[in-house]
C-alpha cells in the first residue's frame, strides 16, 4: 500500500515540510517499512525506530501535541 498508493500520492503534493507520524504496531515498524519512510521523509519521521522517537505510552498524540509538549519541556 505504501509503495503503490501512498508514495505516488505524495508526489502530487508539496511535502517538503510534511512530517509523518506512525504508531508502534510491529507491522508498521518492519525494517523495510522504516527504511522506505526514512528515504521518503528523512528526519521528519516520528516512529518507534525512526529518527524522532515515538513518545512512550502515548499512542494517540497528534503532531500538534507532540510539538507542544516538546516545546514546553
Amino acid at each position: 500500500m505504501i509503495t503503490n498508493f501512498f508514495i505516488p500520492e505524495l508526489n502530487n503534493h508539496d511535502v517538503q515540510e510534511l512530517w509523518f507520524q506512525q504508531d508502534g504496531a510491529s507491522c508498521h515498524t518492519a525494517r523495510a517499512t522504516i527504511d522506505l519512510l526514512k528515504d521518503t521523509f528523512g528526519d521528519r519521521l516520528i516512529s518507534r525506530f525512526g529518527p524522532v522517537s515515538w513518545p512512550l505510552r502515548s499512542c494517540d498524540l497528534t503532531p500538534l501535541d507532540y510539538f507542544l509538549w516538546d516545546y514546553v519541556k
